[in-house]
């Protein structure tokens, strides 16, 4: 089952009947006018960005609706599937400031952070930031580097924040980090600690493309012409759309399927399932489950929406919770299908 696709460009954005659904973002300057447009110009960079990485709609789908909600993301797939190209994409559409860095063994967290700079005509030490002071992070092969380099990136990942020396310093805003890995090489890779996969709003998992699709990215990387994104929404935008996102009324009725479906994947409680019981270690976090519902949010907004509906979580469920769901022994050595016991967790629910 492969996972669903943003709505497609003619989706009619919020009318001003709709007005409810976006007063907080009035609040930061951006009126119904405003969010119209820029909605068109999010749409507009999505199809460039789509013009760019051929054949993966529904990853850059996914990673738009995580920018949206404000949240950072792991992509995983082989090598040569577009990941890095795509990151760098979205930097040109989105007008953001772009920071990378290459996960070796031997980094080390202040080639990350930054540091503190001796003064050779004496006086105090400067600091000199480093790659991680960016509005988009690429962190390019994240398991590849130790866990106490994996580890600088918790604090900004987080808070939003960089501590060197015992002086916090902000990042940039908007920021987020895209993080890839390659899951088929375990030589010389440290798998991320799980307090680092819960800090990932969304796993998205990058397929292999089929013939046609690849017939298409080889005719479009192997000519004379480069295709590249136009900027089209600046980082104020962004602000501004991730403000309308918190503003989407959510029913309570949804908010409990969520919550319900969080509580079923702890393998403790009596009400889980029998599979739950027999193979899941422990189940997803709260932040998870807000991670959840913002991404719902930010699909309805992306449908011309004003609500959240149950196909909203749906369209979430898996890039939001998969990596929150960790298998016991029995589980892995039974090949348990994450994807599949999620959707089931939640068809009992009734999504």
């Amino acid at each position: 089952m492969t996972q669903p696709d943003l709505p497609p460009s003619t989706a009619t954005p919020p009318t001003s009947s709709q007005a409810a659904a976006t007063q907080p973002a009035a609040q930061t300057g951006a009126t119904l006018e405003r969010l119209d447009a820029l909605l068109r110009d999010l749409r507009a960079a999505r199809d460039a960005v789509n013009r760019v990485v051929v054949g993966q709609e529904t990853m850059t789908g996914q990673v738009l609706v995580a920018l949206l909600a404000g949240g950072h993301v792991l992509l995983e797939g082989a090598p040569g599937m577009g990941k890095t190209l795509l990151v760098r994409t979205l930097a040109d559409a989105f007008g953001l400031q772009l920071g990378r860095v290459q996960f070796t063994p031997d980094l080390m967290p202040a080639d990350i952070t930054g540091t503190l700079i001796l003064n050779p005509q004496g006086g105090a030490p400067t600091f000199q930031p480093g790659p991680i002071f960016a509005q988009l992070l690429l962190a390019d092969e994240v398991n590849r580097a130790t866990p106490k380099t994996q580890s600088a990136l918790l604090e900004a990942m987080g808070e939003g924040t960089v501590t060197v020396a015992g002086t916090v310093r902000a990042l940039p805003r908007p920021f987020f980090v895209l993080a890839t890995q390659n899951p088929i090489e375990q030589e010389g890779t440290y798998l991320l600690p799980e307090a680092q996969m819960d800090r990932f709003f969304f796993k998205v998992d990058v397929p292999y493309p089929d013939a046609d699709t690849l017939a298409r990215i080889v005719t479009q990387t192997t000519g004379t012409h480069a295709v590249q994104a136009d900027a089209r929404l600046g980082p104020q935008g962004l602000l501004d759309l991730q403000a309308a996102v918190r503003a989407m009324p959510v029913a309570p009725e949804v908010v409990q399927a969520a919550a319900r479906l969080t509580v079923a994947t702890q393998p403790t409680r009596a009400e889980s399932s029998a599979d739950v019981r027999r193979y899941v270690s422990y189940g997803v976090s709260p932040r998870g489950t807000q991670a959840l519902i913002l991404a719902a949010k930010a699909h309805a907004l992306l449908a011309g929406r004003a609500h959240v509906a149950p196909q909203d979580v749906g369209d979430a469920l898996l890039p939001a919770l998969r990596h929150r769901l960790h298998l016991n022994f029995e589980g892995l050595a039974d090949g348990v299908d994450r994807d599949a016991l999620l959707r089931d967790l939640w068809r009992a629910q009734g999504g």
